[in-house]
C-alpha cells in the first residue's frame, strides 16, 4: 500500500469516527441542509471526496489553458475587470438613450438592451397585438429609425452592446448593423452580443416566432455572416438564465444550456462551416442564484465540459473554440417585493459568486425590479455593488481563489457528472429538438419549480422577509418608475411618420426579395439587412419570412 493510500485509509477511519459522534448530536430542524437545487449537502468534505477524481492538470489546469476550469483567460481580472453591463431599456428610444448616457457617465463599461414585449415577439409598436404593452417592460424598437435614436451620440465602435432578443434576433441585429453604418462604423468594428438563443425559448421563456428548424436556420445564417463581416461580435449568447428563472435546478441550467450549445455547433457543422471559424464567437449567459458554492461550481464545471466536448467530440483545434466565455446576471427570481432593500444584499452575494466563478461580464439586478422597471437610484446602487466588489474587496487580485476547497471541487465534479447524465438522456430521446417537441425539457423544469416553491410555502426553505423575519414587510415603500400611457401614442405617431416618409417602392422590393430568398437555402442575413436599410419595420420583415416558414404553436404537455 502506497503512502497516499495509507493516508486516505487513515483519513476515512478518522472521518467515520467523527461522523459517528456528529450523528449523536441533535441538529437544527429549521432547514433541509440541501442546496436550492435539492442536492444533499454533507456536513463535512475532505480529500476522500476527491480521491477518485482525475489528476490536477487534467481536472483543473491553469487559467487560460485546457480544460479552463480555473478561468477562460490566463490573467483574468489582473489584466481586465469583467464588463459591468447593466440591463436597461424602457419607454421609447429617446428615454432609453438618456439612461444609457447616464449609466456610461457613472462608470458602466458596456450596454445591454432590454426590449419591450411587442419587440420581443416581433410586433411593431402600432400593431394591434402591441396595445397596452409599448415601452412597458423595455424599449420599443420597430425599425432602423428607432435603433438610430437609441444609440444617438453613443459611438458604436467604442461601446460593447448586448441585445437580449431571440425570436426576431436577426432582424434587430440588422437594425443595429445599419445604425452603426449610419455612424460610419463598419460591422467589422462592432463588439458585443446578441442573445439569439431560440432553443431556450421553446424550453422556458416562450418568445418564439417560427418553428424550430427555420429558426435554427436563421441562427446559423448569423454564425456564417458574422464570422465574415463582424468577427468581433458574438452572434449568440447561449442562455441558461431564463431556464433557471423558470424553475430549473443549477444542474439542469448547466446541462440544458450546454446541450443547446452543442446543438448549435452541430447545426453549424451540418451547414458545412468550419467549427474553428464560428465556435470562438459563441458566448454563454448564466443565472447566479443564492446558493453560493453551487453557483461557483456551475461556472467551473461549464468551462470544463465545454472544452472537453469541443476538443474531443467536435474536433475543434483552436483553443478559442474550447474557451467558454460567459455573461452572468444575478437571479431576478430570487428577489422579493417584501422588504425590497434585502435584494441589495442578495445581489451582492450573487455578484460575488459570479466573479469567483470567473464570469467575463456581469449585470446586477436592482432592488426594485420585482415592482417595476428600476429607477436611476436603484440602478446606481446595483452598479456601485459591482464597483465595490471590483475595487474594494480584493477578489480580482488572484484567480479562482476557492480552488482546492474539498467542498467546491467535489461539487464541481458532481455537477459535471450529473450534466453528462442529462446529455445521455437527451441523446436517448433523440436530441434537443425532439425533447422540446415532446415536452421533456418543459416538464423537467416544471417539476423542479414545483419542488422549490413547495419548500418555500411549507417553510422548509427560508426566504428572509417573505416566509420568515417578516416584521415590517408591509410598511416598506420605495419610489418606482412608471411608464406613461402617452408613450404608446408617441411611438405610434413616430411609426406613422416613418411610413409616410420612407421609399415604399424600396420597402416592397426588399421585402419581396427576402421572401423569395427564404424559399431557398440562401443565407438570409444580407436580404434582412437590405430590408433594415430600407426602413422596413420589424413586423414587416417578420411577416415576409413567416409566409414561408409558418408560425409555431407549442403542443399541450400538461
Amino acid at each position: 500500500m502506497s503512502d497516499k493510500d495509507e493516508e486516505i485509509r487513515k483519513l476515512r477511519a478518522e472521518l467515520a469516527e467523527w461522523e459517528e459522534s456528529w450523528d449523536r448530536i441533535s441538529k437544527r430542524e429549521d432547514t433541509l441542509f440541501t442546496s436550492i437545487s435539492g442536492r444533499e449537502v454533507q456536513p463535512l468534505y475532505s480529500p476522500g471526496d476527491l480521491e477518485d477524481g482525475p489528476a490536477y492538470l487534467d481536472a483543473l489546469g491553469f487559467p487560460g489553458e485546457f480544460p479552463f476550469t480555473r478561468g477562460p483567460y490566463t490573467t483574468m481580472y489582473r489584466t481586465r475587470l469583467w464588463t459591468m453591463r447593466q440591463f436597461a431599456g424602457f419607454a421609447t428610444a429617446e428615454e432609453t438613450n438618456q439612461r444609457y448616457k447616464y449609466l456610461l457617465a457613472n462608470g458602466q463599461t458596456g450596454l445591454s438592451v432590454a426590449f419591450d414585449f411587442p419587440t420581443l415577439m416581433g410586433y411593431d409598436s402600432d400593431h394591434p397585438r402591441s396595445l397596452g404593452e409599448v415601452g412597458v417592460c423595455g424599449v420599443a424598437i420597430s425599425s432602423l429609425a428607432d435603433m438610430e435614436t437609441l444609440f444617438e451620440g453613443i459611438p458604436l465602435d467604442q461601446v460593447s452592446v448586448s441585445m437580449t432578443i431571440n425570436g426576431p434576433a436577426i432582424i434587430l441585429f440588422a437594425f443595429y448593423v445599419a445604425a452603426a453604418e449610419k455612424q460610419g462604423v463598419p460591422s467589422e468594428r462592432l463588439r458585443g452580443t446578441v442573445q439569439n438563443d431560440i432553443l431556450k425559448e421553446y424550453q422556458a421563456q416562450h418568445a418564439w416566432l417560427y418553428p424550430p428548424d427555420p429558426a435554427l436556420r436563421l441562427i446559423v445564417d448569423m454564425f456564417e455572416w458574422a464570422s465574415e463581416h463582424a468577427p468581433k461580435y458574438n452572434p449568440i449568447s447561449i442562455s441558461g438564465y431564463h431556464i433557471r428563472e423558470a424553475g430549473a435546478t443549477a444542474t439542469q441550467e448547466l446541462a440544458f444550456t450546454l446541450g443547446n450549445g452543442f446543438e448549435y455547433v452541430e447545426r453549424g457543422i451540418a451547414r458545412g462551416l468550419d467549427v474553428d471559424r464560428f465556435a470562438p464567437r459563441l458566448s454563454f449567459f448564466f443565472d447566479v442564484h443564492n446558493d453560493f458554492f453551487e453557483e461557483v461550481a456551475k461556472f467551473r464545471a461549464a468551462r470544463r465540459i465545454w472544452a472537453r466536448h469541443m476538443k474531443e467530440k467536435y474536433g475543434a483545434t483552436n483553443p478559442d473554440s474550447w474557451r467558454l466565455r460567459t455573461h452572468a446576471q444575478t437571479a431576478g427570481v430570487s428577489l422579493t417585493a417584501q422588504q425590497p432593500e434585502n435584494n441589495i444584499v442578495r445581489v451582492a452575494y450573487q455578484a460575488l459568486a459570479a466573479v469567483l466563478g470567473g464570469t467575463q461580464s456581469l449585470h446586477t439586478n436592482s432592488m426594485d425590479e420585482t415592482l417595476a422597471l428600476p429607477t436611476e437610484k436603484a440602478v446606481r446602487i446595483s452598479l456601485r455593488t459591482q464597483q465595490i466588489l471590483a475595487y474594494e474587496t480584493g477578489v480580482s487580485n488572484t484567480m479562482d481563489p476557492l480552488a482546492g476547497s474539498y467542498y467546491l471541487e467535489s461539487l464541481t465534479d458532481q455537477m459535471e457528472t450529473e450534466a453528462e447524465e442529462i446529455f445521455r438522456q437527451v441523446e436517448e430521446i433523440g436530441g434537443v429538438v425532439p425533447g422540446i417537441e415532446t415536452g421533456w425539457f418543459q416538464m423537467g423544469i416544471a417539476d423542479s419549480a414545483f419542488r422549490q416553491q413547495t419548500e418555500v410555502e411549507l417553510g422548509q426553505r427560508t426566504v428572509v422577509g417573505l416566509n420568515d423575519f417578516t416584521e415590517g414587510s408591509d410598511s416598506v415603500e420605495i419610489d418606482t418608475l412608471s411608464i406613461s400611457p402617452e408613450i404608446e401614442e408617441k411611438q405610434r405617431a413616430r411609426m406613422a411618420r416613418l411610413r409616410a416618409e420612407r421609399d415604399e417602392s424600396r420597402v416592397g422590393s426588399t421585402l419581396a426579395a427576402l421572401e423569395a430568398a427564404a424559399g431557398t437555402g440562401a443565407n438570409l442575413a444580407d436580404p434582412i439587412l437590405e430590408c433594415a436599410r430600407a426602413y422596413c419595420t420589424l413586423f414587416e420583415i417578420r411577416e415576409a419570412m413567416e409566409r414561408v416558414f409558418g408560425s409555431y404553436k407549442e403542443p399541450v404537455f400538461f
